[in-house]
């Protein structure tokens, strides 16, 4: 691709796939790994996966999948501005969330909690299990078997112990490099897309009101503006005039940051970018703290309201049951699952393949299954 940077990710350079393939015929080996993630299991499961709402309050609040276009799309634009591989950081942004549990960071917090003895869980961890091992569709390898780059990106949090065991997709957590570019792109935009869409979604379900979210300078801001350039606003209205000024800020510093960034450290090839001492791809320290403010008041003011702190505590355990009954007793789980269960090596093993069948669920599969075992009127 012509129109690339030195700097950016290029599939003619490729660290290639774990198994060997004949390459592409009619698209390049990122758009293959794009593709193969699109039409995937676990992709089609995102649609019904808790982002912080529970599938069944409302058909217009985020899911998983909405979550991931979305990132999808402001990775592409940043990307296509910056000269970075477009294909590359669209595939990270598709696949970064396959991991997850139902039931959003509850059902994650509680399998890590059962996991415990067992090596823990943790998502982006499982996003990458779940293309290395878990997709099966092929007949001459597990997984989705991507190429290097795209496994680089899904991977963005990795624990010295778990990169050890990881071979090359974990040295750089042990040698402290940074990973690709598009790789730091797909994290970023996976930042600009929920604080944002939580503040849509939030307001909707009326959990946050305008008059609370002025108190953050960002949205207090973006909010005078959309005000004044448009006078009287319906509620409706006023909240997208907001968000999307939010947005177009966060787009736009975040993408002349790095591009000064990257003049001021020249490099001169992906690999001078991963010896780099620190991410390149940045906010300025002032739309940093900004959107530090921003999370803090998510947190504290959305994602620990009491609604969805009491829909938190039944997630978690719903997962906690289904786990104990499973991991107690092997034979409850669905033919293929029991048969991996039964020729694990050891305790860890078999609980790993119930932390696999968990995390696979979607919300209401969860729920259909927590009934399937506890309420004695289902029988299948």
């Amino acid at each position: 691709m012509s129109d690339l940077a030195p700097y950016a990710a290029n599939e003619a350079q490729s660290r290639g796939r774990l198994h060997a393939e004949p390459p592409p015929g009619n698209r390049g080996e990122f758009q293959r790994d794009r593709d193969r993630i699109i039409h995937s299991a676990a992709f089609r499961r995102l649609e019904y996966k808790t982002q912080v709402f529970i599938n069944h309050e409302g058909d217009h609040f985020r899911t998983r999948l909405t979550h991931s276009l979305e990132v999808a799309q402001l990775a592409r634009t940043i990307a296509r501005n910056l000269q970075l591989n477009v294909d590359l950081s669209e595939a990270i942004s598709l696949a970064h969330d396959l991991g997850h549990t139902p039931f959003g960071h509850a059902g994650q917090d509680a399998l890590n909690s059962c996991m415990q003895p067992y090596g823990g869980f943790e998502h982006n961890l499982q996003s990458l299990r779940v293309v290395d091992h878990l997709e099966d569709k092929y007949a001459s390898f597990r997984g989705l078997n991507l190429s290097f780059e795209a496994r680089e990106g899904i991977l963005k949090h990795c624990s010295l112990k778990n990169a050890r065991k990881l071979g090359e997709i974990g040295e750089r957590f042990i040698n402290r490099q940074q990973p690709s570019l598009e790789a730091q792109l797909a994290n970023l935009a996976d930042e600009i897309a929920y604080n944002n869409h939580d503040i849509d979604d939030g307001l909707r379900a009326e959990l946050l009101t305008v008059e609370q979210l002025r108190d953050v300078a960002l949205f207090r801001r973006h909010h005078d503006a959309a005000l004044k350039a448009h006078g009287a606003l319906t509620a409706k209205q006023a909240r997208h005039e907001t968000t999307r000024r939010i947005i177009n800020t966060l787009v736009v510093d975040l993408t002349e940051t790095s591009r000064a960034n990257i003049q001021a450290a020249k490099p001169k090839s992906i690999d001078e970018v991963r010896q780099h001492d620190k991410p390149l791809m940045a906010y300025s320290d002032e739309i940093a703290a900004e959107s530090r403010a921003l999370k803090k008041f998510l947190f504290d003011n959305l994602y620990r309201h009491h609604r969805v702190y009491r829909m938190t505590t039944k997630a978690q355990r719903v997962v906690r049951e289904i786990f104990d009954a499973l991991h107690g007793d092997v034979k409850l789980l669905p033919p293929d699952f029991h048969d991996e269960a039964k020729h694990a090596e050891d305790e860890a093993g078999r609980a790993r393949v119930v932390a696999d069948y968990i995390a696979g669920m979607t919300d209401r599969y969860a729920l259909d299954e927590h009934e399937r075992l506890f309420d004695p009127r289902r029988l299948r």
